[in-house]
């Protein structure tokens, strides 16, 4: 189905979704002769009720940025040249099937990136391609990132998607450890304005309270901030399941008839005394004890981790431990605690066990670090793609993915990007690593395509549904983003780069209607060929959301309920529908076998030993490197864009005064940065925002290389951290990176 009305005479107004982080602002555009001229926020959307944040008034920056790809470029003789897409689909296809019938599938490697999550054709057609790709060697900016909060939900609720959000805004207390949602607007929690929803919870007369080495924007603003020592966060969160059950403070409630391992975890916890966990954290015992009496005496609570928790050495257990100490409190699962989401586009569970959920289905070649979610861990890339032997990774595809800033150890990553036999990049800039592909596909612009949030409508605060047809129109020599995958999935399942990506479109809805109409009893039996002609009014991502919407808790069940929501019927609401509060989902959501909330999963019961090893070990005296967020950046993604690069230097190195005296540093002088791996060297800002002994580089810097053709990003450079961090500092339990809490030295530089 495509839009009526002429999308490139005179001026309109236009709607649609942010897809530029996790908070899902509605937009409101000015679309001028065909360009986007200005972008506000949509004070009528459901959701946001017009707020917006720097970033996605630069929306349309992004889109119509000159350096952004609009054709396939194809390197020749060490050149990008512009090609058409036949052209280039026909090199991808003779540069990567010779290697794949010589060394095997497993020779070609993927590496998704965060942005690819946030567009609805990466979210749904990515899947086809990765089928007909068949490698075992697939990464992703998960395993930098959530995987650690992914492990947790699976082991103890059954599915990895299944994530307690914390239910902003009805909570009467919300300690949020290692989060600035003040200047990241969130994530693992969509809620648009973040800063409005924390000050109306003050308003109300709620308590907010912030663990975090730094006093961010967001401790700022908080009643109480304490401030961690990195990679404590376990330390203090076990701290506080010990004072509940020593204090008799541990009351789940109706939880406690759909829970297993309670007492399992008052036997684990004992050892970690406020007292024994003092000189690890940083934190007083006295204030440990505070905080576990306030949390369980709240009239409802709700406990919420992000970054600090998952990069570190400890990102599984601590993770996890969050939402313990929400079933402990009896907060999970109710109003003002932390809840699950009832999106629309998914079937409502509603009768508990399952399957279960299971990881380490197979392992990294060199390694043998286990499965995660269908993808081995990122530490480990550059030792796939470096060391020789079977199943050595001799070609990469990046879709949407910066490795190079993203990564670990970048200077290996950029040298072993430099070594591949060849390499293919969907992303619409040359950047740090797209500059040594030999094909860059670029998928067309973000206010040309469809969008939806698949992902993040999941993880919703409020249960919200907003769908957004293309803004302006694409141009004829560009692709979308499923057009893409769905080619690249036609040449590795051996139709080669001539074959129709409407034939595959076709067989990917036959395959999603399929099981739907053949199941007895259901209300869809015997309907496919009625249905798959209905879904032929749309294509690609469409069509199955289309099907997942109508097959959804508030769906028209293809006539079953003819009130209820299609995508066509979305697509009339420009603004969005708000669908309600979050509800109670225990125990229908439930899919382990058990039908039970496993509290004490043996992975994270194992863990846990680790971590009581270390009660009795000496803490280290030396400098911990942290990251941090800033409202104008978005990981690596938008570097680009003027209006969100000027003002102040950000790639700077904040240090505590007395750290300062210590080192010998000034305020504006120069630093140098050393650890395991290499060495950079940033201006310094002194500042008694950072809790001494630490010190703090925000990521996604460091743009200014050869061969990168983003004018801005390179003149504004700055320094990337991922230089510094160290690829063989982990967790072992859920194989996250640990990009925080990094042992540096810190020396002045001249």
């Amino acid at each position: 189905m495509s839009d009526q009305m002429d999308l490139t005479a005179g001026e309109r107004t236009a709607y649609r979704t942010c897809p530029l982080c996790e908070a899902t602002c509605g937009l409101e555009i000015t679309i001028k002769d065909g360009r986007a001229v200005h972008v506000r926020g949509d004070r009528d959307d459901v959701f946001s009720r017009g707020y917006l944040c720097p970033k996605g008034t630069a929306l349309a920056d992004l889109h119509h940025d000159p350096d952004r790809l609009r054709r396939p470029l194809v390197k020749k003789e060490g050149v990008f040249r512009e090609v058409s897409w036949d052209e280039a689909f026909a090199a991808v296809q003779a540069g990567l099937m010779p290697l794949i019938e010589k060394h095997g599938k497993n020779a070609v490697g993927l590496y998704l990136g965060n942005p690819n999550a946030h567009t609805m054709a990466g979210a749904l057609a990515v899947r086809p391609f990765i089928k007909a790709l068949g490698s075992r060697n697939v990464f992703s900016a998960s395993t930098v990132d959530q995987i650690p909060k992914h492990l947790a939900s699976g082991l103890m609720f059954g599915h990895p998607a299944t994530i307690a959000v914390p239910d902003l805004d009805r909570t009467d207390y919300l300690l949020i450890l290692g989060a600035d949602p003040m200047e990241s607007n969130g994530s693992l929690a969509t809620a648009p304005d973040w800063p409005g929803r924390l000050r109306a919870l003050k308003e109300r007369g709620g308590r907010l309270v912030v663990v975090d080495p730094r006093r961010t924007r967001t401790a700022g603003l908080a009643h109480w901030h304490l401030a961690i020592r990195p990679n404590a966060d376990a330390f203090l969160l076990m701290a506080l399941v010990q004072v509940l059950f020593a204090e008799d403070l541990a009351r789940p409630g109706r939880l406690a008839d759909h829970a297993l391992g309670i007492d399992q975890m008052k036997e684990l916890s004992r050892p970690f005394t406020p007292e024994a966990v003092e000189g690890h954290t940083g934190i007083p015992a006295d204030q440990i004890r505070t905080l576990a009496r306030e949390l369980a005496g709240a009239p409802s609570a709700a406990v919420y981790g992000r970054m600090g928790l998952s990069t570190v050495g400890y990102g599984g257990l601590a993770t996890w431990l969050v939402d313990v100490v929400n079933v402990l409190t009896g907060n999970l699962d109710r109003p003002g605690g932390a809840m699950f989401p009832t999106p629309a586009h998914l079937p409502k569970k509603q009768k508990p066990g399952g399957k279960g959920w299971t990881f380490g289905r197979w392992a990294s070649r060199v390694g043998g670090f286990p499965e995660i979610l269908g993808e081995l861990p990122a530490h480990t890339l550059c030792d796939e793609m470096e060391t020789p032997g079977e199943g050595q990774i001799r070609a990469l595809i990046t879709i949407a993915s910066n490795p190079v800033i993203g990564l670990p150890n970048a200077a290996r990553v950029d040298r072993a990007l430099a070594a591949l036999d060849f390499m293919v990049s969907v992303d619409f800039y040359v950047n740090a690593s797209t500059r040594h592909a030999h094909v860059i596909l670029p998928p067309t612009g973000p206010l040309s395509t469809a969008h939806y949030d698949v992902n993040f409508y999941n993880m919703s605060v409020r249960n919200i549904a907003h769908y957004s047809p293309p803004v302006l129109p694409m141009p004829d020599d560009e692709r979308d983003k499923w057009e893409i995958f769905y080619k690249l999935a036609l040449i590795f399942s051996g139709q080669g780069s001539g074959a129709d990506v409407g034939t595959l479109d076709d067989f990917v809805t036959a395959v999603l209607v399929g099981p739907a109409t053949q199941k007895p009893g259901s209300p869809l039996f015997g309907k496919e060929a009625e249905i798959l002609a209905e879904l032929k009014l749309w294509k690609g991502p469409d069509r199955m959301l289309d099907f997942m919407l109508r097959t959804g808790p508030h769906g028209d069940g293809f006539g079953v309920n003819p009130d209820g929501l299609t995508l066509a019927k979305l697509r009339e609401q420009p603004h969005g529908i708000d669908l309600g509060p979050l509800e109670p989902r225990i125990p229908g959501i439930l899919a382990t076998p058990s039908g039970k909330i496993e509290l004490a999963p043996e992975p994270m019961v194992q863990d846990a030993g680790r971590l009581k090893k270390q009660l009795g070990e000496k803490v280290a005296d030396e400098p911990l490197l942290i990251g941090r967020r800033h409202l104008r950046t978005n990981n690596s993604w938008m570097p680009n864009i003027p209006v969100l690069v000027k003002g102040p230097d950000r790639s700077v190195l904040f240090v505590h005064p007395d750290d300062a005296i210590r080192w010998g540093l000034t305020e504006d002088g120069r630093a140098k940065v050393v650890s395991r791996v290499g060495e950079v060297t940033v201006p310094v800002r002194i500042t008694d925002e950072i809790r001494p002994g630490v010190v703090s580089l925000p990521h996604g810097w460091g743009h200014d290389l050869d061969g990168v053709q983003m004018a801005t990003a390179r003149e504004h450079g700055g320094v990337n951290v991922n230089l510094v961090t160290d690829d063989e500092r982990f967790d072992p339990l859920s194989q996250n990176s640990a990009l925080n809490g990094v042992p540096v030295r810190v020396f002045p530089a001249a």
